[in-house]
């Protein structure tokens, strides 16, 4: 079967004012305020938890390498109290989810989100049970770009990984996808915006309504 296997922030859903949130009450917390901008930092957040830590504390000259370490759990458990409140999925999204439901392929999340984070975020969304399956960051000992989780996404949604197509915002994406040697499909609207297009990916979509035709296209 062929199958759809969708990143999670940043593609899917904008997870950015939230993820920003979880990481600003570490900066709170170390008396060092709002250091992080809900608007301007969009594309750090997606970026992950550690990245958002590392650019807040590179902006004030913070040079303790080990507070990234120190403050990770912390960012984990601010976020996990409040995962969904500004989180948003993409216009269309979930038609295009059931476009291609409809019309035959499997669909599966692979994220680098820890997976019960990505668990909650979808589930405070009303969408988990669209997707036949979800690898986050620690469902594997191995995660994206290496293309393990990939693989797993495609076979536990029950489709076939040789036949499957990643679609994602980042050069984690392009690069989890050239590793297994299948097409990758970038978001043109999500906190990247047009830089996708310098990753030359196989195809970019500035709507989820464009997503059906362009899959049918990439896997015939």
């Amino acid at each position: 079967m062929r199958t759809v296997i969708f990143d999670l922030d940043g593609t899917l859903a904008d997870t950015s004012v939230d993820l920003i949130n979880a990481a600003n009450s570490c900066f709170r917390s170390l008396g060092l305020g709002e250091v992080l901008d809900p608007v301007a930092d969009a594309a750090v957040a997606v970026r992950g938890g550690r990245m958002m830590l590392t650019t807040g504390f590179d902006r004030v000259g913070w040079e303790d390498a080990a507070e990234i370490d120190r403050q990770y759990p912390h960012l984990l458990s601010a976020y996990e109290q409040d995962v969904a409140t500004h989180t948003y999925l993409y216009d269309g999204a979930m038609d295009a989810v059931e476009t291609l439901k409809t019309n035959g392929f499997a669909v599966g999340i692979c994220t680098n989100k820890p997976e019960k984070l990505a668990r909650m975020v979808l589930s405070q969304l009303g969408v988990l049970d669209a997707f036949g399956s979800l690898i986050g960051a620690d469902t594997l000992p191995v995660r994206k770009p290496d293309p393990e989780p990939l693989v797993q996404a495609a076979l536990r949604a029950g489709g076939n990984p040789e036949r499957c197509l990643l679609v994602g915002d980042s050069v984690t994406d392009l690069n989890t996808s050239r590793a297994l040697g299948v097409p990758s499909v970038m978001v043109g609207f999500g906190p990247a915006g047009n830089a996708v297009a310098d990753l030359q990916p196989d195809a970019i979509i500035q709507h989820f309504n464009d997503l059906p035709d362009v899959a049918h296209s990439l896997l015939g």
